[in-house]
């Protein structure tokens, strides 16, 4: 493995993680259990673990059968892949930001299904939403349709129906300071200009990978960087540097769409 990926901190995917996610960009949303075994084998995961995987997904309902060995997403996981396919676009769903707040109350709902508690706090955590207190999560209303679209998104990704999303401004002055600091601890600025050294030395070296390498290697560059801008509260300014944050996305464009044709090309060659 090359040294721009041996150095980085990445979790290597396991079966389940890597199928969806092959699931999620498929051409046709359609994946081959002979195309999955491809691509597990070069992260070391063994046939075994990918049928018994695929079989799991299925009967948990995330992924569903078309015909026989040929799988699609199943109806609830494809919400969530069409919510993170629009991190191409983000930005231009984002308004400049008046102070307000959009707000969700999660306070008056059921915490005993743990499978519900994570889809709200994935829900949550994809709109880059933070808790200022007593299940109240707030972020700045800088997003296209404010607190209504928000609410269609939210419950999409699995908030709950119950939850109360709307609107929320004129804090008191120590609430309101609380609020600006809830997202102090980021430090997004060292890490979006360290991630477009990384893609770029990447893609300037590529050339010389083996093609299982560079397939191996541009998956989990891209997957760690899409993740990062699914994941990125998208702040307005002054809570962000939003120059840092456009070059970042432009560079995790070029890095996908030169992934794209890699996985391509290391398909098409297993297949023939």
């Amino acid at each position: 493995m090359s040294n721009s990926v041996k150095h980085g901190n990445f979790e290597v995917p396991n079966a389940r993680r890597l199928i969806l996610n092959l699931l999620g960009v498929a051409e046709g949303g359609v994946l081959s259990v002979a195309d999955a075994l491809r691509a597990c084998a070069l992260f070391d995961i063994s046939e075994n673990s990918v049928r018994v995987t695929l079989a799991r997904l299925v009967q948990s309902g995330l992924v569903e059968l078309v015909e026989r060995g040929v799988y699609r997403l199943g109806s609830e996981r494809r919400r969530i892949r069409d919510d993170v396919a629009g991190w191409r676009t983000v930005e231009e769903r984002l308004v400049r930001w008046n102070g307000d707040w959009i707000a969700a109350s999660t306070g008056g709902l059921s915490r005993s299904d743990r499978k519900v508690l994570r889809a709200r706090e994935r829900a949550l955590s994809m709109l880059g939403m933070r808790e200022l207190g007593n299940g109240l999560f707030i972020r700045p209303d800088n997003l296209a349709g404010g607190a209504g679209m928000a609410r269609q998104r939210l419950i999409a990704l699995g908030l709950g129906e119950d939850a109360a999303v709307f609107r929320a401004a004129d804090f008191d002055p120590d609430r309101q300071k609380q609020a600006l600091g809830l997202w102090k601890s980021d430090t997004p600025v060292v890490a979006y200009r360290e991630s477009v050294q990384r893609l770029e030395a990447w893609l300037e070296g590529m050339a010389g990978l083996q093609p299982e390498i560079a397939a191996r290697e541009s998956f989990l560059l891209g997957d760690d960087a899409i993740r990062q801008i699914v994941f990125d509260p998208m702040l307005p300014a002054p809570l962000a540097d939003e120059a840092a944050r456009h070059d970042f996305i432009e560079a995790v464009k070029r890095f996908d769409d030169q992934g794209r044709r890699i996985w391509m090309e290391f398909f098409g060659a297993s297949a023939s």
